[in-house]
This record gives C-alpha cells, sequence and structure tokens, in this order.
C-alpha cells in the first residue's frame, strides 16, 4: 500500500526565496495545476516539469490513522474532461529534491496574476517515522510554524481558498504558533 507520510511547515515568503530555492543544485521544478473532484480524496494534477507534462489522477483515503495514495496516469485529454468538473482548483510552483531518506517539497500557492499567497515546505518521510528531519538550511531562516501532524487546514485543497490562507496566516503571526 503507497503510504503517504509527510510533515509540513508553513515558510514566510521574502519574495526571493523561490528564486534561491531554484538555483540550489539537484532541485527541480515544476507548474502543477490541481483540482479537487466532487468525490471525497479525489484530485487530478497536470505538472509541467523540465521534461514535458504529466497528467495525474490521484485517490487519498485515511486507513487505521495512515493515509493511504493511489496515482495513476491520465490522458491529456481526460484531465480537460474531469477538469470541467472541478469544485476547487489552485496553480503552485513546486521545487523538489531528494534529501537521503527524505525527500522535500516546497509549493507557492499562486494568485491568477502569479504572485505568491502561501508558501509551504513539506518533507515525505519512510513510513512509520515520525519525527521530521530538520528543515533544510536553505529553508530554516523562512520557518514560520510548524504544522502539527494531520492537521488538514493546511492541506492543498483548503489553500485553494485565498481567503482561508490569508486567515491561517494572521492567526500564525497573531500567535507566534500554529493552535
Amino acid at each position: 500500500m503507497p503510504i503517504e507520510n509527510e510533515r509540513k511547515f508553513v515558510l514566510t515568503d521574502d519574495g526571493a526565496l523561490e528564486a534561491r530555492i531554484g538555483a540550489a543544485p539537484n532541485v527541480e521544478r515544476s507548474l502543477l495545476r490541481q483540482a479537487y473532484l466532487d468525490s471525497a480524496g479525489v484530485r487530478i494534477r497536470a505538472i509541467d516539469a523540465a521534461d514535458g507534462t504529466r497528467h495525474v489522477f490521484t485517490y487519498k483515503c485515511t486507513v487505521d490513522g495512515q493515509v493511504v495514495e493511489i496515482e495513476t496516469s491520465i490522458s491529456a485529454l481526460d484531465f480537460e474532461r474531469l477538469w470541467s468538473k472541478r469544485l476547487q482548483s489552485l496553480s503552485k510552483v513546486r521545487y523538489s529534491w531528494p534529501d537521503g531518506r527524505f525527500h522535500w517539497d516546497v509549493d507557492f500557492f499562486k494568485r491568477d496574476d502569479g504572485s505568491t499567497y502561501f508558501a509551504q515546505a513539506e518533507v515525505e518521510m519512510p513510513e512509520g517515522e515520525t519525527v521530521p528531519p530538520p528543515l533544510p538550511a536553505l529553508l530554516s531562516s523562512h520557518l514560520l510554524a510548524v504544522v502539527p501532524a494531520g492537521d488538514s487546514r493546511f492541506a492543498s485543497k483548503y489553500l485553494t481558498d485565498q481567503d482561508h490562507a490569508a486567515r491561517l496566516l494572521a492567526d500564525i503571526h497573531r500567535k507566534g504558533r500554529i493552535e
């Protein structure tokens, strides 16, 4: 079973962080168009990367406290058909790199004008691990808050709502942490 085991970190975007990450060695950049459909746990993605565009259908479901994530490729035509049925959608630029047993992604959630409204890192950990590794040096000075494991308010599905994202950021700034 493909188990998703990740931890998230809210970042402060100083307007230059994205460029610094993009210039780092071994970092891959991709543009994601992502939509959530009318069935729980179902999303589609168009992933534009250096090697072309991939279209992916994903189903996520929590089973016995673990998130099972099943992904499969779909055609561009099927992606466009399903895109017409989206309930929520977003665009984000993702920077990814391997780090030993871990995999890092940093997402910059984008407004229609291309500006960033939310920045978040996540580390994918081996199944069974519960303690995330330290943030990479490139990100450590940008850490705003560590997201508690399983806090769905920071799921991309909910971050499609830019007002929700703004409220989360304002709350973190006001309290100095996530509550």
